[in-house]
């Protein structure tokens, strides 16, 4: 025989909420509730039809089902003070996706009563495409038991209300879906702040334009063509000269980037300060957006600094970009009235378009970066198209300048040497060391190559050390040769070598380790450097010169050219630059003078006679304070005779000797030792 068990019995959650939800629609008698297991009234004065001891057939009542009983009102009292106080909306869904029960929670989200809710269609008060139609289905019909969205509500007042929503299938004790339980989350505030920070994480705070990461998202998306989306390699790079084309046969969607730079900027921000500047760039954002912005197909973006780009990904061509960049420069040329400032700025555009499939988003800044930087250095206020060439060449100097220093530790360059001729005597009186990068891809590299590039990353300073000591190295060994002829050399002195390192102690350690008398060193620097602010320069030559060391002037001529400042130089030689020797190509007039100079066109013969005159002027200033004079790029005997007779003292170039290995000066210097012995000889 099995006896009842005196403790309550504990239901399934699925069989509870049935058997609460019959509860609350059984019919009462006299106040009392029904059986959820006969439906005969459980309490008051009418006994229950069991309790005749199964007359009916039916179990009687035992104090075990009271017991039941008292424990379900007390469930179905604590659920349903959890569900009408609980502080997230929950409402109780029937399979026709109608509202059962709601609690306070809920119906305050949405603005309405709950007694306006129940029986309410949960589309109308939902979005009802915040849940994919597929996903609902799935849980209504059992196939799954719960899940998870973000759900847009519709407030009474016609506002929308950001939810968390989180569905549960109810089962029935066959586990049959019966019903779905929503649990609702208000998250607007959530939604907005994570609007509001995703806005601040894509615009720029001054100028509210998108910022280089939202462009960097727009270029992303401009440029995922369907072989890239499924993981094929990108396109060839800009430039390389191989084009892709489309399935069609085309080349498919071409995209194109205006970059611009404020010229000048900096000195506005210096002379007017910073919040000048910020309202500036203000103005300049305005004018950008309203003229070129267009939702979808262009994106003004502001970069950084005062860098801005205006991506087209709808391009129909480079003479679209252009035109663009045109434009651009006209709308920035009006003054902006800034705070009480009329302002007036250019700017400086790069322009770069191509094929989708040619380009990458990385190579399409990059070269539009440096495109902007080539307009720039043409002459600011202008756009510049990128041009694949000049790319070519910006990236081999780019490779140059990161291999500089590891080549001077390699043992890549080696110097070479020009003969300087006396023009009075045609005896060689010193040379110039040119140094030379023997690279092992591009071969011999002239000075002209890398020099520049080293100043620029400040290489020039130890590679400029290392030529010092190499040539006068050799000018001793010059020396101990041809004691009689006190062969010097001539080393090119760069500015920042006097700026960026101590050049007295250098040219003091050179002179000392190998041995050189200072007076057979001659260090040339440019006018420019020389005479430029600052007087660290100044004080540098002034020690050197009081060392022995001789001091020239290079390319003098082309710089300031101050001439009342010369005389308080501590120079000894000026090298006229090439320019001013041009004129002197010609042949010599008959009787070394200006009359009887030949049929020449007009123009020509002008500048023929200027140079001359210039030179020679140059040469007898020169004189009077005590300097000598060398001129560079001699290709004749024409020329060198026509300086000559300017009082010109030593001259440079072809036409005595190309630059080339040491022993060059060596033989020359042998050969002028045997025709001095022979003249020696004959006069004996």
């Amino acid at each position: 025989m099995r006896h009842e068990d005196p403790r309550p019995r504990r239901l399934p959650p699925p069989a509870l909420h049935a058997a609460l939800a019959d509860l609350r629609q059984a019919p009462l008698d006299d106040g009392a509730p029904h059986c959820p297991a006969c439906s005969a009234p459980l309490t008051g004065g009418t006994p229950h039809p069991a309790a005749d001891g199964g007359a009916n057939g039916r179990r009687p009542v035992t104090e075990g089902d009271d017991r039941q009983l008292a424990a379900l009102r007390a469930s179905e009292s604590r659920l349903r003070a959890a569900f009408c106080d609980a502080g997230i909306g929950m409402a109780l869904i029937d399979p026709e996706d109608r509202i059962i029960e709601v609690n306070p929670a809920f119906a305050a989200l949405t603005g309405r009563t709950v007694d306006e809710l129940v029986g309410t269609h949960i589309h109308e008060i939902t979005d009802p495409e915040g849940m994919p139609r597929r996903l609902y289905r799935a849980l209504v019909h059992g196939e799954h038991d719960r899940i998870r969205v973000e759900k847009q509500l519709k407030h009474r007042a016609g506002r929308t209300v950001w939810s968390k929503l989180t569905v549960s299938l109810i089962r029935d004790a066959e586990g049959d879906p019966l019903y779905t339980l929503a649990l609702v989350e208000d998250i607007t505030e959530q939604r907005r702040l994570g609007d509001r920070l995703e806005y601040q994480a894509l615009h720029d705070p001054l100028t509210r334009l998108p910022n280089r990461t939202s462009f960097f998202e727009r270029l992303d998306a401009a440029c995922l063509t369907p072989d890239r989306a499924t993981g094929a390699a990108d396109g060839p790079a800009a430039g390389s000269g191989v084009t892709t084309m489309a399935a069609d046969g085309t080349e498919g969607p071409r995209v194109g980037v205006c970059y611009l730079d404020l010229d000048g900027f900096a000195a506005i921000n210096e002379a007017l300060g910073h919040h000048i500047g910020d309202q500036l760039l203000i103005a300049v954002a305005t004018r950008l957006r309203r003229g070129f912005s267009s939702h979808g197909t262009r994106l003004v973006a502001r970069m950084g600094g005062d860098e801005f780009a205006v991506l087209v990904t709808d391009s129909q061509g480079s003479d679209q970009l252009t035109d663009l960049a045109a434009r651009i420069l006209d709308v920035l040329e009006r003054p902006f009235d800034v705070a009480g400032h009329r302002l007036v700025v250019t700017a400086s555009v790069g322009v770069v378009e191509r094929p989708v499939r040619e380009t990458t988003p990385t190579d399409l800044v990059k070269d539009a970066d440096a495109t902007l930087y080539w307009s720039k250095a043409d002459g600011r206020a202008r756009w510049t198209l990128y041009d694949p060439d000049r790319g070519a060449h910006q990236l081999t100097r780019q490779l140059l300048a990161t291999a500089l220093r590891p080549a001077l530790e390699r043992g890549e360059f080696t110097i070479e040497y020009q003969p300087l001729v006396g023009l009075a005597d045609g005896a060689v009186h010193g040379a110039e060391a040119l140094v030379r990068w023997r690279h092992p891809r591009y071969g011999t590299l002239s000075p002209d190559r890398f020099i520049p590039l080293a100043e620029e990353s400040g290489a020039i300073v130890p590679l400029g050390k290392w030529v010092l000591e190499e040539s006068c190295r050799q000018a001793r060994r010059w020396l101990t040769e041809f004691p009689e002829t006190e062969t010097f050399v001539s080393v090119n002195l760069a500015a920042r070598q006097i700026w960026d390192s101590d050049v007295v102690a250098d040219v003091a350690e050179a002179l000392d380790r190998t041995g050189l008398p200072a007076r057979l060193l001659q260090l040339e620097i440019t006018e420019s450097a020389l005479l430029g602010p600052g007087g660290r320069p100044l004080q540098a030559l002034q020690a050197l010169a009081d060392m022995g060391v001789r001091i020239a002037i290079d390319d003098f001529g082309t710089g300031y050219s101050n001439l009342a400042y010369l005389s308080r130089l501590p120079v000894h030689v000026l090298k006229l630059d090439g320019t001013f020797i041009e004129g002197f190509r010609d042949p010599a007039p008959a009787g070394g003078g200006a009359v009887g100079r030949p049929e020449l066109p007009e123009l020509r013969s002008r500048r023929s006679d200027a140079d001359e005159q210039i030179v020679g002027a140059m040469v007898q200033l020169a004189h009077t304070l005590g300097l000598t004079v060398t001129a560079e790029g001699i290709e004749s005997a024409a020329q060198a005779e026509r300086l000559r007779l300017t009082g010109c003292d030593t001259a440079q170039g072809w036409y005595f000797a190309r630059p080339g290995e040491a022993e060059l000066v060596a033989a020359i210097l042998r050969d002028g030792r045997e025709d001095r012995g022979g003249r020696a000889g004959r006069e004996g």
